[in-house]
């Protein structure tokens, strides 16, 4: 596995989320044709393992990101009174399908990077697989343009 320094990679999760996190222009938002291709999608995600990663958010995340992902009231983009961010939605109104897999498991595992929110580190509180299963119920919450969109950048960033 490649190592990657600590501080590289908080850096990297920053600017990931604080640069995706701007509501999607048009040329961001997923087309028309994207959502007639959405009908061909196949989402490839296991109903159990989606079940799962429900009933694990509902326990652990709903308080902070919302029933369903819809997040809490206010603007998830405007700073507190004390600088962090509040938790943003991670249905397909915000920013979270903007990231590939392995930064959403990231940033579960570590919390949110410094100095951006409050989001606790969850390594050593939830396993890998509830990580997972979390992760698999958040994208089931995207609509099938998002998803489509999703995952044409997840391809790419896995190189193909």
């Amino acid at each position: 596995m490649n190592k990657t320094s600590p501080l590289v990679l908080a850096a990297l999760l920053a600017g990931l989320m604080l640069s995706a996190c701007e509501k999607p222009d048009s040329a961001d938002a997923p087309s028309a044709a994207s959502a007639t291709d959405a009908v061909l999608l196949s989402r490839d995600l296991d109903p159990a393992q989606v079940a799962h990663g429900r009933t694990v958010y509902d326990r652990h995340c709903a308080e902070c990101h919302g029933t369903a992902g819809r997040g809490q009231p206010g603007d998830w983009r405007v700073r507190a009174a004390d600088g962090m961010f509040p938790a943003p939605p991670l249905d397909d109104s915000a920013h979270a399908w903007h990231h590939p897999t392995a930064v959403l498991l990231q940033v579960i595992r570590e919390g949110s990077p410094q100095g951006q929110g409050k989001m606790p580190a969850w390594n050593g509180k939830l396993s890998e697989q509830e990580m997972q299963d979390v992760v698999a119920y958040i994208k089931s919450l995207w609509s099938d343009p998002v998803f489509q969109r999703w995952l044409e950048m997840e391809q790419q960033t896995l190189g193909g």
